[in-house]
């Protein structure tokens, strides 16, 4: 089975449909991500399709094997695709945070967030503060 996020205004994920592998070989039998495109465009008289692995998270691959990681993240309802990078992301948390591109994710400049103590783990929390640009820790 294959995995398709489809794109609506500014490359914004609006659904992820599942295509049988037949619906996305081409005539020698190999998979080809056009085919499966162009399946659900004539299902769904919608152009805009990625294909996306659901096996893909912060671009490593779940088997332990990272070639095999796809467009950095499984697309989700509300990720955006990123032309520039070829991979899925989710929205934007602050101004001042970064896109690692290694990582496929959003990252504060500072780096983030200290590790919290074995002790601290049940009773605290670090977020982000976007005006002194720091992490702060908080009780729960």
């Amino acid at each position: 089975m294959a995995h398709y996020a489809k794109l609506g205004i500014n490359s914004k994920v609006i659904a992820v449909h599942v295509v049988a592998d037949k619906d996305c070989q081409n005539a020698d039998g190999i998979e080809d991500e056009e085919v499966g495109r162009q399946f659900l465009e004539n299902i769904h008289n919608w152009p805009l399709w990625k294909k996306t692995s659901y096996n893909t998270q912060g671009n490593k691959h779940n088997s332990g094997d990272d070639s095999k990681a796809f467009r950095g993240n499984y697309a989700g309802i509300g990720m955006v695709y990123d032309e520039d990078n070829d991979i899925f992301i989710h929205k934007k948390p602050y101004s001042s945070w970064v896109l690692n591109t290694t990582e496929a994710r959003w990252q504060s400049p500072i780096g983030d967030a200290p590790e919290l103590t074995e002790e601290e783990q049940d009773t605290h929390i670090y977020e982000w503060n976007e005006d002194n640009q720091s992490w702060d820790k908080n009780e729960i």
